[in-house]
């Protein structure tokens, strides 16, 4: 049976961006396929009583040292974004709507978010940023900042939104094998020793 290993994300986690740049490497290395579950970290932190760790100064500082450290240890680049942090419900938004429509746009579209948050530092909180970001990635810019105004697409991340809560996310990343829930960037070698259990 194909195993399957479920990332729930939102553009704006520096963490999932670090696990994004992951899960290529490991989905090879089990033969697992990856299923990208996008949900708006904002509404999963409203929901839990969560909050980002840059609420605490000291936290904050010490995460991104972190994250760091992770990003000089898998060799991908990481750069603090100074519009830290960023507004990602359009983004979010766009991301379902090209689920819902099965899009094959979705992997160039997540690359390029991704790349332009915490590689490029865009401010992607910004219409016409964000419009340009995928313009220069060979998407149509306009098309999807109109797909994340339909209703349907609003009403689908509120929806992922809500059943990653009620699963017990609470923060980004969140993996699942099965039923075993793995949260943060930092658990992948966990999230392997299960897909391959």
């Amino acid at each position: 049976m194909q195993k399957t290993v479920e990332y729930y994300f939102d553009f704006g986690s520096p963490a999932a961006y670090l696990a994004s740049t992951q899960l290529p490497q490991l989905a090879a290395d089990t033969g697992a396929t990856v299923l990208w579950r996008p949900m708006l970290l904002g509404g999963v932190f409203a929901a839990t009583g969560n909050s980002s760790p840059v609420t605490v100064p000291a936290k904050g500082r010490y995460t991104f040292t972190d994250f760091d450290r992770f990003a000089q240890r898998y060799g991908v680049p990481l750069n603090r974004n100074p519009a830290f942090p960023i507004n990602t419900l359009t983004l979010m938004r766009i991301a379902s709507g090209l689920q819902l429509r099965d899009d094959t746009r979705f992997a160039a579209y997540a690359q390029a978010v991704f790349r332009a948050i915490w590689v490029d530092a865009q401010p992607m909180g910004d219409a016409a940023t964000v419009a340009q970001v995928l313009q220069t990635a060979g998407l149509d810019g306009p098309e999807l900042l109109a797909l994340a105004a339909e209703p349907a697409v609003k009403d689908q991340l509120k929806a992922q939104t809500e059943a990653a809560v009620q699963r017990g996310v609470f923060g980004a990343p969140t993996f699942f094998v099965g039923e075993q829930m793995f949260w943060g960037q930092d658990r992948l070698d966990f999230v392997r020793a299960a897909l391959l259990a």
